[in-house]
């Protein structure tokens, strides 16, 4: 069974004149898959995301998330489903005078009882795994700061320390490494796609940074205008291919990776 089937699933916009944000897409994603998606800027690939994480409603077509239409479920059995997906936005929403340890144990809100939630407020249920998480990320030693303390790139990796605590089935990361340097971006995805491989969990990555989605991800889908423009494997998806997905952006970051020297697409621009 695979984790997501959408057939010509359309989403609206929530604000304005709710013209399509995603139009008749269809997708099918197999349990264990690592998914890359790429595109320009307001190319619709946060809104998938949310839409995979049953966060937004579709207007259009359907969606389903294990098998079953999350929508046709009522409210207690759609929050359980949703105990199992684990959506990372690209700006973590952590609450600033929280200390990183509950901020990342708070992965665990959806299986712990009120009490137990409301204690670890005054004494986290877990230190010693929120430890190990932030580890991983090399964020250890911010084990007991403050949110508000730490930098844009740090939050974005506590953020991802809670996706390890989590017991998510599929992974939803949007934009989990657009405040990294090169180094810290090559070895977050890598954990990521650890972490995804060890629980046999479904992965979905939006990224910018197209040399890094080629390199670690072995499907590409390329999304435009809301709609989805290719794919495919990678070893398919051509050089040409990028640079249609980009035409005419003001800022065209595959065409940097394409038409650069070996030296520089290896340290790897942040686009």
């Amino acid at each position: 069974m695979p984790t997501y089937r959408l057939r010509q699933l359309t989403v609206r916009h929530l604000t304005g004149n709710r013209a399509p944000a995603l139009h008749a897409l269809d997708l099918e994603i197999g349990a264990g898959e690592q998914v890359a998606l790429i595109g320009p800027s307001g190319a619709g690939k946060t809104t998938l995301l949310a839409t995979l994480a049953c966060a937004h409603r579709p207007a259009e077509g359907s969606l389903e998330v294990f098998g079953r239409d999350p929508w046709a479920l009522n409210g207690g059995a759609r929050h359980r489903l949703r105990s199992h997906l684990f959506l990372a936005p690209q700006t973590p929403p952590l609450p600033p005078r929280q200390r990183v340890v509950t901020a990342v144990l708070a992965a665990r809100l959806p299986h712990w009882s009120l009490w137990q939630a409301l204690g670890s407020l005054v004494r986290p249920q877990d230190p010693d795994a929120a430890h190990a998480a932030l580890a991983r990320f090399g964020l250890g030693d911010k084990l007991y700061a403050r949110v508000d303390r730490l930098s844009g790139g740090e939050r974005q990796r506590c953020g991802l320390a809670r996706l390890l605590l989590s017991n998510a089935e599929a992974l939803l990361v949007d934009e989990p490494i657009s405040a990294l340097d090169p180094a810290l971006a090559r070895h977050t995805l890598a954990t990521l796609r650890q972490e995804a491989a060890k629980r046999n969990a479904t992965l979905v990555c939006s990224l910018h940074q197209v040399d890094l989605a080629r390199e670690g991800f072995a499907r590409l889908i390329g999304l435009r205008d809301g709609r989805i423009v290719f794919d495919a494997p990678r070893e398919q998806v051509s050089d040409a291919m990028i640079a249609d997905l980009y035409a005419n952006e003001s800022v065209t970051p595959a065409l940097e990776v394409l038409h650069d020297s070996p030296e520089r697409i290896a340290v790897g621009a942040c686009f």
